[in-house]
């Protein structure tokens, strides 16, 4: 090959890369919003978006305000530090009074498998249990008490 031959790739590889990036500062000007980058990496108009969205979870505070023979039993369970809405689910509706229906009882088996299946990635010290071993067919609140799981 003659040099003459060899300038001719390099110049089509230089002309294919320079068209490449810009298509990609073309793409980018086009597909980032405007506000990206103002607050760090992040979109500022995010903020006024999650504003916007209605509240889902009342939180604990809420909770026990109305449901306080609750409240009293979980202090001194091992579900202490577990939110109601983790296992009922959003309820910021129900605690506003603005929903009169009442939330439906999450399913033991399905709700409490989700922490408390074997898991290795699970310190040693966390109750674990192998369904088939432990209660192949029967539900959870057969046995435990939901709010304070060892009565």
């Amino acid at each position: 090959m003659s040099s003459r031959q060899d300038r001719a790739h390099l110049v089509r590889v230089a002309a294919l890369f320079g068209g490449a990036l810009i298509l990609f500062f073309v793409a980018r000007a086009v597909l980032v919003p405007k506000d990206f980058g103002i607050y760090g990496h992040y979109r500022a108009g995010a903020l006024a978006d999650a504003r916007a969205r209605p509240i889902a979870y009342a939180g604990q505070a809420a909770c026990v305000e109305c449901h306080g023979d609750v409240g009293d039993l979980r202090k001194t369970s091992s579900h202490a530090h577990v939110a109601c809405e983790s296992c009922h689910g959003p309820l910021a509706t129900h605690a506003s009074g603005d929903d009169a229906t009442r939330p439906g009882r999450p399913n033991g088996r399905t709700t409490c498998m989700r922490c408390h299946l074997a898991s290795l990635s699970k310190p040693a010290k966390f109750p674990q249990i192998v369904l088939k071993d432990h209660a192949d067919d029967g539900p959870c609140i057969a046995c435990h008490q939901p709010h304070a799981p060892k009565l």
